[in-house]
């Protein structure tokens, strides 16, 4: 089996990461989050729809996981950014990623 391409998704949101500090910095906590986040709903979908149980479980604590994950990159963004900077850039990231999900990559992922 030949190895998967990749996807655009994670590539097109790293992208918008700007090179300055600290903006480079809370970009790449803002993206870090928003990965984290759709592969919370992803393995969420897996673990609701799975048929078998034990697998679905797992899904379900790899779900838990990733909540965790994108929570971490929130507090952090909430920690060193004030709310009138970052929430606006969250907004105007959260946009690019819908336009990014709008042509879903065809083949299964869960982290990109």
């Amino acid at each position: 089996m030949a190895p998967l391409n990749a996807p655009p998704y994670g590539a097109g949101l790293k992208a918008q990461i700007r090179r300055q500090e600290p903006h480079r910095f809370l970009d790449s906590l803002l993206v870090s989050g928003l990965i984290e986040a759709r592969s919370h709903e992803r393995l969420g979908l897996l673990s609701n729809h799975c048929p078998e149980p034990e697998l679905a479980e797992f899904y379900g604590s790899l779900m838990a996981s990733e909540a965790r994950h994108y929570g971490v990159y929130w507090v952090l963004a909430d920690t060193y950014f004030d709310r009138s900077v970052f929430v606006p850039r969250l907004q105007e990231l959260a946009m690019i990623e819908s336009e990014l999900l709008e042509n879903l990559h065809p083949e299964p992922r869960v982290h990109s």
